[in-house]
Formats: structure tokens, sequence, C-alpha cells
């Protein structure tokens, strides 16, 4: 029988912004109270971004200790019940696992710092003499993702390298230390019942040991800058998949899972991460990242199908996550798909009304889709981005290594509206560790809960549909035409309108629309339809 996993529907936690049960941070015991709550959604799985040891310089994704939950977040008996708790909800729980650095705050890199040039404690990481005279200039002209140089100086005169913060030291997977201490942080997590990893920048962690320079620049998610420029010497190299086929031997011995999280935008290349003795699942940033138009969506689409079929792999959709700008938002703007790395007030901003129709549309198209499906906490509650945050309180190391250029993510991040009446939205009797905009009490779970036209009863309908005709493990077909995607799928038929009407096909009816239809099915509209007979 196929793993859960390929077909499954998982919830991404972001657990600072989750729900505080003290404090202006979410932690641990807010996500365990809420875990009902995620489970009528009716979604398979929760994954759950870093909560461990950290000195939060990159919102948990700089860790300290593997082995530790950070006090902010909790203890590691809060994340045993949490687990706990799931399991009797019949929720599996996936966390972060963040393998291509560490903090620099971790006890190797401190270690690291104390010793000679040469040392064991260095060869865990990237230390090299610098170039010119000196040795005055960086290694390498990589460029970190985060802006700015990819290299630091230390006392000593050499350099490290950090694909992202300064304060994120990348590890040297060459290192067999690296290699073993990595095994045994799995087993550490997998033995407290955890169901699987989320793999941080899973096409990392190897470099090319020459370290030549490559003229380009890389993005979150959307991989290089320019589609003609040479292979990356920092990013998917073909060494980089020895690793998981070692990882994936440790993780059959639990039937746990891994999902890469790999900017990989080639279709071939990114399949190579979902064989069958390596992940589970690799992110989709082809989807996430298409223009919603007909004819980029179906290419994405068909493109995915086939190169994963070819491997005879599943596809992992995903729509948002707390890297890029919420989905509404995105929609909204007069040039779709990835969008930019955050939005500031004097940017142009989104059209709210044309932007929650197309989001609609767009988690209605992907929750029909064969394969499993990713949902980032508040996608179920129409959250929009946070374009007017002010510049004072961003704490995105992004928007401070850019220098503004960027706004950076923390936009995505805005800790979630509970109950309307509440301070801070219910997120927290205390405070808000990022500012709620004006409005946001309007999206309150308690506001929408009774409301059938709601965002989350919408979504909490398409997911009990989705289960019910088990979308997720179905064939595909399709049918469409110009402008206007027609997919079979199972006994269901699926039809997106994009920029023209279109009239329901004779013999079928409509199951669920993410916009109002009767007999026509306007603009920017998903609907599925069904030729069985009204009950």
């Amino acid at each position: 029988m196929d793993h859960w996993s390929r077909s499954a529907v998982i919830y991404q936690v972001y657990p600072r912004s989750y729900k505080a049960t003290s404090g202006s941070v979410g932690d641990l015991p807010g996500i365990t109270a809420k875990l009902d709550y995620i489970a009528q959604l009716g979604v398979d799985a929760l994954w759950l971004s870093p909560f461990y040891r950290s000195p939060q310089k990159d919102a948990g994704y700089d860790v300290a200790d593997f082995r530790d939950v950070d006090p902010l977040f909790g203890t590691l008996e809060d994340m045993d019940a949490l687990i706990a708790r799931a399991d009797k909800l019949g929720l599996k729980v996936i966390i972060d696992i963040v393998p291509n650095h560490t903090s620099d705050q971790h006890v190797w890199f401190q270690e690291a710092l104390n010793s000679e040039p040469g040392s064991r404690a260095r060869e865990r990481y990237w230390f090299r003499d610098g170039r010119g005279d000196g040795g005055e200039l960086p290694p390498t002209d990589w460029e970190s993702v985060f802006g700015g140089p990819a290299w630091t100086r230390v006392p000593d005169g050499q350099w490290y390298l950090h694909l992202f913060d300064a304060s994120q030291p990348d590890l040297n997977w060459e290192n067999p230390e690296v290699r073993e201490e990595f095994e045994s942080i799995l087993r550490f997590w997998l033995d407290r019942g955890v169901s699987g990893f989320r793999v941080d920048v899973a096409h990392g962690l190897m470099k090319d040991p020459d370290l030549p320079d490559w003229h380009h620049k890389s993005w979150m998610v959307s991989g290089q800058d320019e589609t003609e420029a040479p292979p990356a010497p920092m990013w998917d190299l073909d060494t980089v998949h020895d690793i998981y086929r070692d990882w994936r031997k440790v993780l059959d011995e639990y039937d746990a899972m891994m999902c890469a999280e790999a900017w990989v935008m080639d279709d071939e290349r990114r399949s190579l991460y979902v064989r069958a003795d390596e992940f589970d699942q690799c992110f989709n940033f082809s989807f996430l990242s298409s223009p919603w138009t007909a004819s980029d969506m179906q290419a994405t689409i068909r493109s995915s199908y086939e190169a994963n079929a070819r491997v005879s792999a599943t596809t992992s959709w995903v729509l948002s996550n707390h890297d890029v700008v919420r989905l509404p938002s995105r929609m909204g703007l007069a040039k779709t798909g990835k969008g930019p790395n955050g939005i500031y007030a004097h940017d142009p901003q989104p059209d709210h009304d044309l932007g929650l129709r197309r989001s609609r549309a767009a988690h209605l198209l992907m929750l029909a889709l064969p394969g499993s499906a990713y949902l980032y906490n508040g996608e179920e509650l129409g959250l929009p981005e946070h374009t007017t945050l002010p510049d004072k309180a961003r704490q995105d190391p992004t928007f401070y290594r850019t220098k503004g250029g960027e706004g950076g993510r923390d936009g995505c991040r805005i800790p979630l509206p509970w109950v309307s009446d509440k301070p801070y939205a219910g997120f927290s009797p205390d405070g808000s560790w990022l500012p709620q905009p004006d409005g946001w009490a309007d999206f309150a779970v308690d506001r929408q809960e009774n409301d059938p036209n709601s965002y989350l009863n919408f979504t909490r309908t398409a997911l009990a549909y989705r289960a019910k005709y088990d979308l997720g493990r179905q064939e595909i077909r399709d049918e469409s035409g110009d402008g206007v995607l027609d997919y079979r799928v199972g006994p269901l038929r699926m039809i997106v309108s994009f920029d023209e009407e279109t009239v329901v096909p004779e013999g079928w009816r409509v199951l669920l629309a993410s916009s109002p239809v009767d007999d026509v099915i306007g603009t920017d509209t998903t609907v599925w339809l069904t030729a069985e007979p009204q009950a």
C-alpha cells in the first residue's frame, strides 16, 4: 500500500505566530491547545517550523542545540505532550530539521572559533583563507541568500562560509562527524514519536570543494537569478543525494517520511529528490511560483506529473509558506507568481477582493490534484500579507542585510487571529511579537466559524470532499481547452476559469465552487463537478 505521505494534506504551524499561552511569542502549549482545531480542518499531519534552542537571529533557523526546545517555546516535556495529543487526534507530527548550517552559538562553532586553522573543529565547517595579499578578500564571490557576502572573517584572519546570515555558519558535509551527528539527531526525534522531517535547504548541503567563483545570485524559493546562469557550485550538486540515501535507511526503520525544501525549479532535477531511496516528498515551488494563467498553470502541472512519474513519485503541491508573501496578496498584484520578497506601504498595494477570489480558486485547484498538499497556517482563514508593517518592527535578517532593499518575510508571519474581541485578536493575552495590522480581527476564527461562506468553512468543505473522493490517490486526465483548465480527477471533474466565463457542462452539477456559480462559471473561479444525482 502507498505510504500515507504520498497523498497527505499537511498543515504548517509556525510556532512563533500560532498561539501564545503567555508572553508575545507563540509556544508549544499554545499549539497543543489548538490541535483540535487543526484536526477539525481535515488534515493528516502538522509540520512544525523550528522550536529548537536558538538565539533566534533567523526565527529559529539558527539552531544552537538540535536536541532541545528553546525556553521561548517550552520544554521537551511540552513537545512530548504535543506529540501524544496529536496522536490521540489521529494527527502525525512532522518537524523541521536544519542540516545546512548551525547557529554561531552552537557548541561546535564556538569550539571552531577557539581552535587553530586546519583543526578538527574547523573542518566541521567551511573555514578558508582569504584572497589578496593579506587574505583581506573573501575566498569566493558567493553572495548570501539574505544579501551581502556569504563569508565573514574571524579574528585570526580566516573566513567562514554562511549562505544565509553571518550567524548561520554552513556545515561541511564532506566531514564524517557531521553525517554521524545528524543521523543521531534524526533518531533522537524519531524515538520521541515524530513521523518525519521537513528538510530545510535540502539542495544546499554539498558545495563544490574547489570553491569556484560564480558571479550570480540565488533567491529563496525561486532559485538562481538567471535561467542561463551556469550550475551553482553551492546548490543541487549530485553528491547531495548520497546523504539522503543514508537518511532513508534510518527513516525506514521507523516508517517515517521526509520532505525536501529544495529550491530547484527544473522539474527533472527536482524529481531526483523523490526517487524511491530518498525523499517521500519535495515541495513543488514551480507551482507556487507559476503565474495565474491557464497556460502557465497547465504547463506546470503537466511537467510536474511527467517528471515525477519517471521516478514513480507523487507530487507535493504548495501555494504558501513562511518565506513568501501570503497568497491572497500575491494573487492581487498586477504580476502574479512568487511575488516580491515583502511588500512595503509605499509599494503598489494588492487588490484584496481580486486576490481573495483568485486565492480561493487556486486552493480549490491545488486540493483536487492527486499527490500531497501543504497549507500554511492562516491560509485556511484567507489571511493577507501585512503590507504596511513599520520598518522598526521588522525582524527578518533579509531586511537588514539588504539595507531595506527587500522588505523581507515578516509580513507573512504575523500572529494568527483567534478571537475577534480579545486583545491581540486572541493570539496572546500579553502581546504580539510582530504587530497585527488594522482589521486583523475581521479574519478571526470565531468570526469565521459560524459563517457558511467563510474562507475557513470553504477550506474545511474542500478537505472533506478531498477525503471522501480520495482525490489525493486518483488518476488525473487533462481535457483542457483555451483559457480554461478542465481535469477529470477520479469521479470528479474540475474546471478552472481564468479570464473568460464558461458554461457548466451538461450532465454535471456543481459540488463545490470557489465563487458563486449558477449555470456559468465566472472568471478566476474553480469548480468541482460531479455526475452523481442530487441526494
